[in-house]
């Protein structure tokens, strides 16, 4: 009998694609989703923030109290040129110096898999916030694999775009891979979607494999909970 991914994911209902907020032209579609996620006026840090894109949103449209880290200096000096009040870090590194529930909601944002150590971040993510939101790209798409298996060759997709050895990402994973990480550190999946390769939601009617499949990357609403 065909397994759901809802199953999978410990029987989370994945986010109606219907609920997402429309209007906001010339943002990237898994912040779009991510807006969705964060309540107005939250107290939010976002984890490799790049040039603030997201973190500007978010005060933008939610009013939050955001804060950043970003290991570049070009980003941070993009988000200081907005305003934003964003520091030089480094994700592997840096976050067991937070105390536990500093924030409303921690965004690690198409980042986690360039991380030395997702494990241990994911579990820092989870103690400094109350919520965590995590996108990626689904290393399982179905381009991917055909790139893998016709071509013999490390993909480049409109997702991951850089060449292997040009790429920061050095801990692909797939969406099912994901679900697996935070049932081992007993995280709880709050919420979640899968965006296909035109940044559109998916169905959550269909059964896991075909989120793994189809979906270019994932959107994870997480909180934490008990160790299995």
């Amino acid at each position: 009998m065909s397994e759901s991914f809802t199953d999978a994911a410990s029987g989370v209902p994945w986010h109606d694609a219907e609920a997402l907020p429309r209007g906001e032209s010339g943002a990237r579609v898994d912040h779009i989703v991510v807006l969705g996620l964060v309540p107005p006026g939250a107290r939010v840090l976002d984890i490799g923030c790049g040039d603030g894109s997201l973190l500007a949103l978010l005060r933008d449209r939610r009013g939050v109290d955001g804060r950043g880290i970003e290991l570049s200096r070009e980003g941070v000096n993009a988000c200081l040129a907005q305003g934003l009040p964003v520091i030089q870090g480094d994700a592997d590194t840096d976050l067991a110096n937070y105390p536990d529930d500093a924030f409303d909601v921690v965004v690690l944002s198409q980042t986690i898999q360039a991380t030395r150590n997702p494990r241990v971040v994911l579990e820092h993510l989870l103690r400094i916030g109350r919520q965590v939101i995590i996108s990626f790209p689904n290393f399982g798409h179905w381009r991917v694999r055909a790139e893998l298996a016709f071509r013999g060759r490390m993909p480049v997709t409109e997702i991951m775009p850089e060449t292997w050895y040009e790429t920061p990402n050095i801990h692909h994973c797939t969406i099912r891979d994901f679900v697996g990480l935070c049932r081992d550190v007993g995280a709880r999946i709050e919420k979640a979607t899968a965006l296909d390769a035109r940044g559109r939601p998916m169905r959550f009617s269909m059964p896991w494999w075909f989120w793994n499949l189809i979906g270019a990357q994932g959107v994870f609403l997480l909180r934490r909970g008990e160790r299995r």
